[in-house]
C-alpha cells in the first residue's frame, strides 16, 4: 500500500467517494461491517494509510476497540464510540480485525445544505474527533445507521432523498446532542460557545490570511479581553495561539500531500518570512520541516 503514499500520485478518497456515493443529490454513503453491503476489502484497505477528502466521514463502533489517527495523531476507540473528521482532515482507519463491528457514514459538504437545521459539532469546536454515546442513545444511533442501511442499498429507496435526510437530520441529531453532553456545557453557556463557534469559523475560513485577534473580535461584537477569556477557556488556548495551530496544522497536511518549497508554503500560508515560518513550524511540531518530510517517508513505508 506505499504507493498510495508516493508523494507524486498521493492517493485521494475524491474518487472511491464517487464510487460508493448512493444518492446523487446528497453524496451520501453509508455501509456496515456486518451486512451483506459491507465495504469491500479491496475497498477498505484503501483506508489504512493516510488519506483526506472533502466530505465528512464518521466511523461508529457497535463492538470492539480501534486504534485511529486524525492528522497524525493516534486516537483510542471504544465500544459504543464514533470517530468523525471533516473536510481535508487526514485520516487513517484501523487495521480489520475479529470483534470489530462498526458503520461508516459520508457525505458532501454541500449535503448539509440540504438539512432542515445547523449542526454545530461539524465544526469540532473543541478539538475532539470522537464522540461517547450512553446505552440509550447508543441503541438509538445503531438503529439509525440501520434504516439508512436498508434505505440506501435498496433500488426502490436509495433515491428518495426527503427520507434519507430525515434520518440523516435525526443522526447527526444525535451526534450533535452526545458531543456537546459530553463536554458538560451548561445552559448560562450557550451564547458563549455560539460566539466561540463563530470564532472558529472565522479562523478556519480566514486563518491564511492571519488576521488581527482585534479584527475578528469586532467582527464578533465583542471586546479583544472577552475574546481572549473565552477561547482560553474552550479551547485552553490564546486567540492567537489558537490561530497559530490551525496555521501550523495546514502546514503539516501541506506537506504531507504536495510537493512545496518552505518558501512556497510560508507565502501560501500568508507568512512573508519564510525563515520565521520554519523557526514557528520546529516551535510548534518538535521537527524541522525537513524531519517532518522524513516522518512522511517514513509513513508511506509502512
Amino acid at each position: 500500500m506505499s504507493q498510495l503514499l508516493n508523494q507524486d500520485t498521493i492517493w485521494n478518497t475524491e474518487t472511491i467517494a464517487r464510487e460508493l456515493c448512493q444518492n446523487d443529490h446528497l453524496k451520501i454513503a453509508v455501509s456496515a461491517s456486518d451486512s451483506q453491503y459491507a465495504l469491500p476489502l479491496h475497498q477498505y484497505e484503501k483506508f489504512l494509510v493516510p488519506h483526506r477528502g472533502s466530505a465528512y466521514f464518521f466511523m461508529f463502533f457497535k463492538s470492539g476497540t480501534t486504534e485511529h489517527q486524525v492528522d497524525l495523531q493516534p486516537i483510542t476507540i471504544l465500544e459504543g464510540e464514533l470517530v468523525f473528521t471533516q473536510p481535508n482532515q487526514v485520516h487513517t482507519a484501523p487495521e480489520l480485525k475479529e470483534g470489530i463491528k462498526f458503520f461508516t457514514l459520508g457525505f458532501a459538504q454541500s449535503a448539509s445544505s440540504l438539512l432542515p437545521q445547523q449542526f454545530p459539532f461539524l465544526i469540532n469546536p473543541f478539538n475532539t474527533p470522537k464522540i461517547r454515546f450512553d446505552e440509550v442513545s447508543k441503541q438509538r444511533v445503531i438503529n439509525l445507521f440501520e434504516t439508512l442501511n436498508q434505505l440506501l442499498h435498496s433500488e426502490n429507496t436509495k433515491n428518495d432523498t426527503l427520507i434519507i435526510i430525515a434520518y440523516l437530520n435525526s443522526l447527526l441529531t444525535e451526534f450533535n446532542s452526545a458531543y456537546f453532553r459530553n463536554s458538560s456545557i451548561k445552559s448560562s453557556e450557550d451564547n458563549d460557545i455560539s460566539t466561540f463557534i463563530q470564532f472558529k469559523l472565522e479562523v478556519e475560513n480566514n486563518f491564511k490570511e492571519q488576521p488581527s485577534i482585534a479584527s475578528i473580535a469586532s467582527k464578533l461584537s465583542i471586546s479583544d479581553d472577552k475574546l481572549c477569556k473565552l477561547v482560553k477557556h474552550y479551547a485552553a488556548h490564546t486567540p492567537k495561539e489558537y490561530l497559530i495551530q490551525r496555521l501550523i496544522l495546514e502546514a503539516k497536511r501541506t506537506l504531507f500531500y504536495d510537493k512545496i518549497s518552505t518558501k512556497e508554503l510560508a507565502y501560501e500560508l500568508g507568512f512573508s518570512d519564510p525563515d520565521y515560518f520554519s523557526r514557528l513550524f520546529k516551535k510548534c511540531t518538535g521537527k524541522s520541516i525537513s524531519e517532518f518530510l522524513m516522518y512522511c517517508k517514513e509513513l508511506s513505508r509502512q
